[in-house]
């Protein structure tokens, strides 16, 4: 997967879980939707390989949110390791992981490494309370704090300017 790819995927997997109409769902949640979301990306969609990617979903949510510390990742790094090889001419650098179904897993987790690496601080939580969505900012100045200005930017800006009507009434 490619760096850029990788990002995307990233955070599509740590979006699985959005608050709709009040209440978090699931786009791992069943069966048929984990294995459909794994085999869109890559992934074989066996049980094994959802179960991986559930915990490592959970693992990075946690992580970036701070509520866990990131050795916790470590887990899915187990067995993981690159060795060089020429391949078309070129040098490259595959992955190799203990089981087939640990790869997909394993690719975001350092997918997570590469965003932490080169862009720090840039993958957040959306500044929303309410929201359980990611966002990887791509401003210049890092200042993004909303999943979707046109969802969250707008609602918390509209509560704000209530808020402060309703204190300078009070």
């Amino acid at each position: 997967m490619a760096d850029g790819a990788a990002e995307d995927v990233l955070l599509e997997l740590l979006n699985t879980t959005p608050v709709v109409e009040g209440s978090v769902s699931d786009a791992l949640g069943t069966p048929a939707e984990g294995r459909a979301w794994a085999r869109r990306h890559g992934g074989t969609g066996s049980d094994e390989e959802l179960a991986l990617l559930v915990a490592a979903r959970d693992a990075l949510q946690d992580v970036v949110r701070g509520r866990r510390d990131p050795a916790c990742l470590g887990e899915f790094l187990q067995g993981v390791s690159r060795v060089p090889a020429i391949e078309g001419g070129r040098l490259e650098w595959p992955l190799r992981v203990p089981e087939a179904a640990h790869r997909l897993a394993v690719e975001l987790v350092l997918a997570w490494a590469h965003v932490e690496e080169t862009r720090p601080g840039r993958l957040k939580a959306c500044g929303n309370p309410e929201c359980r969505r990611f966002l990887l900012d791509r401003s210049k100045p890092n200042s993004a704090r909303w999943c979707s200005m046109a969802e969250c930017g707008n609602r918390m800006k509209a509560r704000r300017h209530y808020q402060r009507v309703k204190d300078s009434q009070a």
